[in-house]
């Protein structure tokens, strides 16, 4: 298997500096620059343009049912600024459009809806960007922190008038954007589950320090998709208990199905983190077991050589034959040389037919075979 690199942590303003008074709006060094791309619809028709200045939104006001501003790019503060003024969006709204380390959540400003999730993109390592959406009567405006874009779905049906998206309004568009965030994990997980499984045969059949460092690294990254998709579970539920008003029964009960898709994917996180903690427990045994392996083999290879190293330590001694007839009497003998060779030869068959009877010799044939 192909070496997974680490997940990469991109640098962001992790918080504004002390004492910077609420509602501040500033952008991180590292941030994209900012694009504006609209969509307006009605049940009769669409119009669809990439805006090169903030301003040209107000053209679209009030002449259609419903507008989705989309702003990829969160490089320049004073745009943001701009539309948060076209579309009155609170000015705390929007610095935590700009402070892109918000979790999951929903809040609600008068009348109008703000809601944070977030996308993901998996490569050779997983990518995940804010998605800020504030939500009015007539309108939906997005705030995507950079190039991660998982809400083609949504623009597709509205493009072919798909479904009931142009005959509703802006609650439904909320639903769809909403749904096709969700939907962009599934194939993130089953991604996941066929690694897990290739990781355990690899663990199973030779195991490595890279296999493990493999199986942290899908740890770690359940752990940011578990942290994204919990309180947005809870987020969801909250739009479906408490936002009578806001949102239609109709739309009401499309999100009930977004709820449940965000139950079965925070289950199958859990499932694979479970599988990736039983892979190190896997990986710890194999390693106990091969390394029992080899103590065996190192331990009946040393008692095969234990009968001639004790003849070899016996007659290593040197003891004067002269002073005493006992004194090894067999160092003058004629055949006394063969004799211990013999002797040596003859121990250590015996060790090997002792193995053999016991069944011990197995082990080698099993390495042999393994190897």
């Amino acid at each position: 298997m192909s070496k997974r690199r680490r997940t990469k942590r991109k640098p962001r303003l992790s918080h504004l500096p002390p004492g910077t008074a609420p509602g501040t709006l500033i952008s991180a060094p590292d941030a994209v620059k900012t694009t504006l791309h609209i969509i307006a619809y009605g049940p009769d028709g669409l119009e669809e343009k990439e805006l090169k200045d903030a301003s040209e939104i107000r053209q679209f006001i009030g002449k259609w049912p419903v507008i989705w501003l989309n702003v990829e790019g969160l490089g320049s503060a004073d745009v943001v600024k701009e539309v948060g003024e076209i579309f009155n969006i609170h000015h705390l709204a929007l610095e935590d459009v700009l402070n892109v380390h918000e979790r999951a959540k929903i809040e609600r400003y008068n009348d109008d809806l703000f809601l944070v999730m977030h996308m993901m993109e998996l490569k050779d390592h997983l990518e995940h960007e804010q998605l800020s959406v504030f939500s009015g009567k007539h309108f939906a405006v997005t705030f995507q922190e950079g190039p991660i874009d998982t809400l083609d779905p949504a623009r597709e049906r509205i493009r072919k008038n798909q479904g009931h998206i142009r005959k509703l309004g802006s609650d439904y568009l909320i639903y769809s954007i909403i749904d096709s965030v969700l939907d962009n994990y599934f194939p993130i997980l089953e991604t996941y589950g066929e690694l897990l499984d290739k990781l355990e045969d690899e663990i199973i059949t030779k195991p490595s320090h890279e296999v493990v460092a493999n199986v942290h690294g899908v740890k770690r990254e359940l752990l940011t998709l578990r942290r994204a998709v919990w309180p947005l579970r809870e987020a969801i539920n909250s739009l479906i208990r408490d936002m009578e008003v806001t949102f239609s029964e109709e739309t009401r009960i499309h999100l009930r199905d977004c709820y449940d898709h965000a139950v079965r994917i925070i289950d199958f996180i859990e499932t694979y983190r479970e599988l990736a903690a039983d892979l190190m427990d896997v990986y710890l045994s194999s390693l106990s077991n091969r390394m029992n392996e080899v103590m065996k083999v190192l331990t009946i290879i040393t008692t095969l050589f234990v009968p001639p190293t004790l003849i070899a330590g016996i007659y290593g001694m040197n003891f004067n034959t002269e002073v005493s007839p006992y004194n090894m009497p067999e160092l003058n003998w004629f055949f006394g040389y063969p004799f211990a060779l013999f002797l040596m030869l003859s121990l250590t068959l015996g060790v090997v037919i002792l193995l053999w009877y016991k069944g011990w010799l197995g082990v080698l044939s099993r390495k042999s075979s393994e190897n």
